[in-house]
């Protein structure tokens, strides 16, 4: 997928943060992009301030879609499908964060996460295989650092991000027999606003969405015969301890 010119990318969660900034960029690129949220209002208000900020003829469009529920992403790609006549690339992104020891964090907090972060890239996945079969489409997920790293008070976000990894490989695996490239993408500290935090001047020195953005530009452009299938990134300079 050396050139990006009139493709199609689905991304989930690309309403803010990296899906945002990964939206962004394929637009740049001139990608067609549908970016879904859990709310119609919020879908259809990114897509309208990325066209707004678009420099191409590529347009943005937004979908109400739950990545915990295959019918609704099943309901998103027919969507895109509709409107373009063809998905190339889906961004499985969508994710959320609860921390807390064993001893607090509660079943709706685990399942929460898991629903979203795992399962939810599962049904991301499960609902475009056919779409991607046709255009030998490329598979990005947004896993982390955290899903090879664990940490206290992560267990249920360390278990979804290992699972996002692992399950990614597997998938890789599975795929490519038909001409489907699957990479995941792992960073570390991002610049967003994940897990309710508020930009400052102090997020300078993290990773910023646009350099994820980037990097999937980067990685969907590559030549063919090539699979960066893990993809670890992290701050360059982080602050001393």
């Amino acid at each position: 997928m050396t050139t990006l010119k009139n493709k199609v990318a689905l991304i989930t969660g690309g309403t803010k943060g990296i899906g945002y900034g990964i939206a962004e960029r394929l637009l740049q690129e001139g990608v067609n992009v549908a970016v879904t949220s859990r709310t119609l209002q919020s879908a259809q208000e990114a897509a309208e301030r990325l066209n707004a900020n678009s420099k191409t003829e590529a347009k943005a469009i937004g979908f109400q879609a739950d990545v915990r529920n295959l019918k609704s992403q099943q309901e998103a790609v027919n969507a895109v499908e509709d409107v373009f006549g063809q998905l190339d690339v889906m961004v499985a992104n969508a994710g959320i964060g609860h921390f807390a020891s064993i001893e607090d964090i509660t079943e709706e907090q685990w399942k929460d996460t898991i629903d979203t972060n795992l399962t939810g890239v599962f049904n991301s996945i499960k609902a475009s295989v056919n779409a991607l079969k046709k255009t030998k489409g490329y598979y990005l997920t947004i896993s982390s650092l955290a899903g090879e790293n664990f940490f206290a008070n992560g267990s249920a976000y360390n278990a979804s991000k290992f699972g996002v990894t692992g399950f990614t490989q597997a998938v890789m695996l599975d795929l490519r027999q038909h001409g489907i490239k699957v990479s995941t993408i792992m960073p570390g500290s991002v610049a967003t606003h994940f897990n309710g935090h508020t930009l400052n001047d102090a997020d300078a020195w993290k990773i910023q969405s646009e350099d994820i953005g980037e990097l999937v530009a980067d990685v969907l452009k590559m030549n063919p015969r090539t699979l960066p299938s893990k993809i670890e990134v992290r701050p360059a300079m982080p602050p001393s301890k």
